[in-house]
């Protein structure tokens, strides 16, 4: 069998990856999108070609024969966004790394030399793969050469294949009169003039009755149309002149030698490192090999298993603390007030490794010479090293983590404790990424590659690992342990100089606390009263699903968005018919156009809600309650690039509210016997953020006079005396106020409001003649992101916005949109977060039996004990009105109920 050769034209192919795939950053803010779809379009074809060489040609800037001939050859090409030209020499990078041949040559286009060694290949008897979006190319397909043409579809990468009779069967001639077809045709990418008049169609059926440009002008008087004929007659010489301009060299002058083709091992060390650099993490499960990771410092990791050692180990951590820290200065709040400033600050790295509630061992680190593992094993109880880890934390050591919250069920720890969390800390930094690891962190703090416990244990457990793989499971608590320890100064270093280290330490810090004890408390769930949710919702979707069969005529699934739209848009006929690859669109917005068509479109909107309704709450929320009635949630502090708090497993914030039914789910949820849920909820706080931050006198007098600020911006929008504001003006006015929060466009706030695009416009731009310090407000923010490439909120957390400095329209729009909402958003999430912190600490500190449950955005709900309502109602609205000093007051309201639907 004969061996085979893939040649990839390297522009073509990353250009496509880059208009394929969104916009894609590392930490660095790298963009690598095309980097990243190129690879995979090559890893695909070298999965399917199995082939034994492999070349990449590039174009280069010096002028090639072709603009000496025609200096308007390509002249009507764009230069290349920015996001993509940087990518370029990523991507030679890249594929050196991985050993792969890459060819480029001044005077050539990438098409010539690849053309000239595909034709050599053929010659010496090789299979040759060629791929590129260019359909230039088709003119090199032969038996043995096949041109490969990828297309995005569906989301995925599809390729087409051309070898001779695939070109024949669809352009009507042989590859080699391809080029014909351009001098005839033309080509406007390449800017090749061909002759005016003669299109693709015209040009085909010329050649397949001429054979040539040649041939069809020596029969000039027989062409057909009479057009097409005066036409080439007139243009002959720009016909010759664009065949020429698009025939490929297949006789270049290469040093290139078939040897340095040949793959070889393409997931090595190099690119093991760069792929791991621009985090593709996907690709990086590619790799079954051993990589050396740099690592010196591995020698250092120590098991511990013997009692006198560990001894001596945490004896030396008092003894060097004592000694080095004398200096270290403590705040009232217990904060470390200049740590950041005390770069040989004595601190410790600490990782206590478990899973399942099983405790292994302890990882610690306390200089390069000092990484330990200490193992539980014999004397050595897992009750023994948490009485050390806690000594440590009493005796004022300071102890550098990364992820506490998983960790403070071991420690006696609370928020006068002096820990460092450096995962909260590169979220502050960089809140666009979805994981804070250890290999995270020292990737891009403290310019390290190190394995990743997936890289080390594979998908093994810990308690399997730690048999099977002894060696890496070392290599894993080390680094655990080594990377908190070297991120502490690095990390308080940038969280100084990007001033958000009282951030750090006032809010981030002590929130972690805060949403422990709400995890560990949980809320209780009634599961009778589930089921009985859960029933009512079926009745009512049954009821749905006979209404909706008999207003169609027919039985179908609704479900099917395939057979809904053959409904809707064949059967009903219905208008905004949006036809996708896998059927008409029936997506919410497309409905929500439709709802005063036919009464059909409103019955399937609520039937959808409530089958998503019971399938995620009243049927997914029983799978959650434990053995003590309540449901722990998980509450997520990193997941947000705002700042907000989220929460998973199950998420109690987007329970819907919107539909009564949908608000009823809140009937399931109810305290313990002899207590009562308090429901405390800041009224409109991001429009009084954004008061605050604007300055704009007129809102700032509305809210500190107590006025309907909806009521007053209807007034003022829709020219109405305040007394004779209707209901619907108050409606609109009140989605124009938080729409303008949100960065709405008009044609956003048309379709909110059912009204024109023109409508819409008018209300915003009277919405900032009302309030004009607002729109000079949002437009200086959209003005500073473009300048610093991020904004921030009033406790200065920063929000970076790469998509500010985009070349794409609608990424740009939307990065404006995020530059004038996150600031809002974020300080409002900064608020709410002091609420929290310190209405828990309250509780505890008056040894309160009422407890803070849960968060949903700007709503606190706690399960208050009967004896102490009034006490804890006195704490919520003093913590919540206090949180922080607006020019506007802050507003709570605080509801009682024995569900927490009553409670709302």
């Amino acid at each position: 069998m004969s061996k085979k050769i893939v040649l990839i034209d390297g522009h073509s192919i990353l250009n496509r990856a880059f208009y394929g795939i969104p916009d894609l950053t590392n930490s660095e803010g790298i963009h690598t999108n095309a980097v990243y779809g190129f690879l995979n379009i090559l890893f695909k074809i070298l999965e399917e070609e199995k082939a034994e060489y492999l070349t990449v040609a590039f174009d280069v800037k010096e002028p090639t024969f072709r603009h000496i001939m025609y200096p308007e050859y390509k002249g009507t090409r764009k230069g290349m966004p920015e996001e993509l030209l940087q990518q370029v020499p990523l991507m030679k990078e890249v594929l050196e790394a991985m050993g792969v041949k890459i060819i480029e040559r001044p005077g050539y286009e990438a098409d010539d030399i690849l053309g000239t060694i595909a034709k050599q290949s053929e010659r010496d008897g090789l299979e040759v793969s060629l791929v590129s979006g260019d359909r230039d190319l088709l003119q090199l397909a032969t038996d043995k050469i096949k041109i490969r043409i990828p297309k995005t579809k569906r989301g995925g990468t599809e390729i087409e294949d051309y070898n001779t009779k695939d070109v024949v069967e669809k352009y009507m001639v042989t590859p080699e009169h391809i080029i014909d077809l351009k001098g005839l045709m033309g080509d406007t990418s390449d800017n090749i003039p061909g002759v005016p008049g003669i299109g693709e169609k015209t040009a085909a059926k010329i050649l397949v009755e001429y054979g040539s440009i040649e041939n069809a002008y020596e029969h000039i008087e027989d062409i057909k149309p009479n057009k097409a004929k005066e036409n080439l007659k007139e243009h002959y010489d720009l016909a010759q002149l664009s065949k020429v301009l698009a025939t490929i060299k297949t006789d270049c002058d290469l040093d290139y030698s078939i040897e340095d083709a040949q793959i070889g091992n393409l997931y090595n060390e190099n690119a093991y490192l760069i792929f791991k650099r621009l985090e593709f993490k996907n690709i990086l499960s590619k790799f079954n090999v051993e990589v050396n990771h740099n690592n010196k410092i591995e020698d250092n990791f120590k098991l511990i298993t013997d009692m006198s050692e560990a001894e001596t180990i945490f004896n030396k951590i008092l003894d060097k603390n004592a000694k080095d820290n004398t200096n270290v200065q403590i705040d009232k709040g217990r904060k470390i007030s200049n740590l950041s400033e005390v770069s040989d600050c004595f601190h410790v790295g600490l990782s206590i490794i478990h899973e399942d509630n099983e405790v292994y061992g302890i990882a610690l680190s306390f200089s390069e010479e000092d990484i330990y593992y200490i193992k539980v094993e014999g004397f050595i109880t897992l009750e023994y090293l948490l009485q050390q880890v806690n000594r440590l934390i009493h005796e004022d050591v300071v102890i550098s983590m990364i992820g506490l919250k998983d960790d403070l069920r071991f420690l006696e720890a609370d928020e006068s404790s002096l820990i460092f969390d450096a995962a909260i800390a590169g979220y502050l930094l960089n809140p666009l990424k979805d994981t804070y690891y250890y290999d995270d962190i020292a990737r891009d703090y403290l310019q390290m590659t190190v394995p990743s416990r997936a890289d080390l244990l594979g998908k093994l457990g810990l308690s399997s690992a730690m048999n099977d793989k002894e060696r890496e499971f070392l290599i894993f608590c080390g680094y655990s342990s080594y990377v908190a320890y070297q991120a502490f100064s690095t990390m308080s270093e940038k969280l100084k100089k990007t001033e958000m280290l009282d951030l750090f330490y006032d809010i981030e810090m002590p929130i972690i606390y805060t949403l422990y004890d709400m995890e560990v408390r949980g809320i209780k769930a009634n599961k009778e009263e589930l089921k009985e949710y859960s029933n009512q919702l079926s009745v009512r979707i049954d009821e749905l699903e006979k209404s909706i069969y008999e207003l169609v005529g027919e039985v179908f699934n609704i479900n099917s968005p395939k057979q809904l739209g053959v409904i809707l848009f064949e059967k009903l006929r219905l208008p905004f018919a949006k036809k996708t690859k896998t059927g008409y669109s029936t997506s919410a917005d497309v409905l929500d156009k439709l709802k005063c068509e036919h009464p059909v479109i409103n019955e399937i909107l609520e039937y959808r809600q409530l089958t998503k309704l019971k399938s995620t709450y009243a049927d997914g929320l029983a799978n959650y309650i434990k053995e003590d009635n309540r449901i722990h949630g998980t509450f997520n502090q990193t997941i947000t690039a705002t700042g907000r708090i989220s929460s998973t497993e199950p998420n109690l914030q987007n329970i819907p509210i919107r539909m009564e039914i949908g608000r009823k789910i809140r009937k399931v949820f109810v305290p313990e016997q002899d207590y009562v849920f308090l429901d405390a909820d800041y009224s409109q706080i991001e429009l009084r953020v954004l008061a605050h931050m604007s300055g704009d006198e007129m809102l700032i007098n509305a809210y500190k006079e107590e006025q309907d600020i909806h009521k007053i911006t209807a007034s003022q929008v829709f020219h109405t005396p305040l007394e004779e504001v209707t209901s619907l003006q108050r409606s609109n006015a009140k989605a124009v106020n938080f729409g303008i929060v949100y960065g709405i466009s008009s044609f956003g706030l048309g379709q909110d409001l059912n009204i024109t695009r023109k409508e819409a416009e008018s209300y915003i731009s009277k919405y900032f003649e009302t309030y004009p310090r607002v729109k000079e407000f949002l437009d200086e923010l959209v003005e500073k992101a473009k300048k610093d490439g991020f904004v921030t909120s009033l406790f200065g957390r920063i929000r970076p916005i790469p998509e500010i400095s985009s070349s794409n329209f609608m990424s740009r729009s939307f990065g404006e949109r995020i530059a004038m909402n996150s600031p809002i958003q974020g300080t409002a999430a900064d608020i709410i977060k002091i609420a929290m912190i310190r209405v828990n600490m309250r509780l505890k500190e008056l040894k309160l039996r009422s407890r803070l449950l849960l968060q949903i955005h700007d709503e606190l709900l706690i399960e208050a004990h009967k004896d102490e309502v009034d006490e804890v109602t006195k704490i919520l609205h003093d913590e919540m009105l206090h949180a922080t000093s607006l020019s506007v007051p802050l507003d709570v309201d605080v509801n009682q109920g024995m569900n927490w639907y009553e409670a709302k």
